[in-house]
């Protein structure tokens, strides 16, 4: 197989041929069909994140086909179209897993990060942490659903029943929850970077009632708001846009550092929490509201070869929606 590999953390991924990987019990093995790049791809890359396993192949928004099925594993077939997210596998016995929190066991597996992922031909997952996605819709159209879309589904969730909903950052998580959030019936109030004319009308088109800078105040105040954007200057601005009680949810799995603030931002009952990772059964929920609501995802095809071109073009804020990557047939 081929893959775009991190030797370096914040170094180029290098293009090279591997050893096809073969499913070891209760695993399968996938010929990756589209894999997502992610903002987190670019925490790993960037030496953000701490540990990652090196060398490691990066991606975690896989879809693809089953072309191998290890020992024990039930309910999958070959050529069986799943989806491969971040959450790759979780001890099942600390206290969380035994609480229904997964999402924050004491020893997970992050595909591409602490286990290889889909910037390759092929990709082997824990075969109880994948998704059968069926066969409707384009592979490079769900590939972001699969860690853009179920964080932004989790933070919504958290978020709770507010109407008036700010969403901080516009780009792949925030343009498809604004789909789901608008289906509900919600008002979206998007807040791009400061100047970002483009994220604003690409906003709009996708129904938001305003869009603006993230400087800039909301005409009225919020519900709640998601902050998407790594940027902890966001946190005061959005504690300063929701109303007494409201909640502000920061749903990256990296942010920079937040300043200090006024306790008068968070008094009144206000509410800060972030969003850590994902649950399986949060990926059936929003798989199931995505197809509902009828969720499109706006996505660039690069070829496999080019994610450091896609990587770069997410860094510096040149994508509309998301990128995603497409592996030669081999």
């Amino acid at each position: 197989m081929h893959a775009m590999v991190l030797k370096e953390l914040r170094r180029p991924l290098v293009w090279q041929e591997c050893l096809d990987p073969t499913p070891g019990r209760g695993e399968i093995r996938v010929a990756v069909t589209a894999c997502g790049v992610c903002r987190t791809d670019l925490h790993v890359v960037d030496g953000e994140l701490p540990n990652p396993k090196l060398p490691i192949i990066p991606g975690h928004e896989i879809v693809g086909r089953i072309d191998a099925i290890g020992a024990g594993v039930e309910g999958l077939e070959l050529g069986m179209r799943v989806g491969i997210p971040w959450l790759g596998h979780t001890c099942g016995h600390c206290p969380y897993c035994r609480a229904g929190k997964e999402n924050l066991c004491d020893a997970p597996l992050f595909t591409g990060y602490t286990r290889d992922g889909g910037y390759a031909t092929r990709a082997v997952a824990d075969a109880t942490y994948v998704f059968p996605l069926g066969e409707h819709g384009r592979d490079q159209d769900i590939a972001p659903l699969l860690c853009a879309g179920l964080i932004g589904w989790r933070s919504l969730v958290m978020a709770g029943e507010a109407e008036s909903l700010g969403l901080y950052g516009f780009g792949a998580a925030a343009h498809i929850i604004a789909q789901v959030a608008r289906a509900q019936g919600r008002r979206i109030f998007a807040f791009t970077r400061p100047g970002d004319t483009q994220a604003q009308a690409f906003a709009r088109e996708l129904g938001a009632v305003w869009a603006g800078s993230s400087d800039e105040k909301a005409p009225e105040p919020l519900d709640a708001a998601i902050i998407y954007a790594p940027i902890g200057p966001l946190v005061p601005l959005a504690l300063a846009a929701v109303k007494k009680g409201g909640t502000v949810v920061c749903a990256g799995i990296h942010m920079s550092d937040i300043p200090s603030f006024p306790y008068d931002l968070l008094w009144e009952e206000r509410r800060l929490v972030s969003v850590a990772n994902l649950t399986r059964q949060d990926g059936l929920d929003f798989l199931r509201v995505a197809a509902q609501s009828r969720v499109l995802a706006e996505t660039t095809a690069y070829p496999l070869e080019k994610a450091n071109e896609a990587l770069a073009d997410l860094r510096d804020g040149r994508l509309q929606g998301a990128a995603v990557l497409i592996p030669p047939s081999e």
